[in-house]
């Protein structure tokens, strides 16, 4: 070897020792990030076993609570019957008073001249007059 073959190849072998200690520094990255990814993993799993811990009892809340939904629902739908029940007793109700008032108004005027007529007669019995002298006799 020559020296002017002993230049290339510490060239080569420079850079053989650059590309492995560039290898050896991303092994080293990429074993920290591995290190680091199996703590992120153990911490998820924590957290997926304390939502499966409260998944029930939310489960249960949340089914208690579309039970009461469903119940108040259902209540509503019956007082909406009610209130229609109720409508229709009013309406009925304010027809028979209105048939009642048509009904006894002529009644209670026929009564009225009735006893108009009796006490006009009375009068006409006890005082011995034809009732068109209303001027009192000494």
């Amino acid at each position: 070897m020559t020296s002017s073959d002993i230049g290339p190849l510490v060239l080569d072998v420079l850079a053989g020792v650059g590309i492995l200690l560039a290898g050896i520094g991303i092994m080293l990255g990429m074993r920290a990030l591995a290190t680091t990814l199996a703590r992120v993993n153990t911490t998820l799993d924590r957290v997926d076993q304390q939502v499966d811990n409260l998944s029930q009892p939310v489960t249960a809340t949340l089914t208690h609570v579309d039970g009461i939904a469903n119940t108040a629902d259902q209540t509503l739908a019956r007082l909406s019957g009610v209130v229609q029940s109720l409508e229709d007793v009013a309406g009925s109700v304010s027809q028979t008073a209105n048939l009642t008032k048509n009904a006894l108004s002529p009644a209670i005027v026929n009564a009225g001249a009735t006893l108009t007529g009796i006490t006009t007669g009375l009068r006409r019995l006890v005082t011995g007059k034809n009732g068109s002298d209303t001027s009192s006799q000494e």
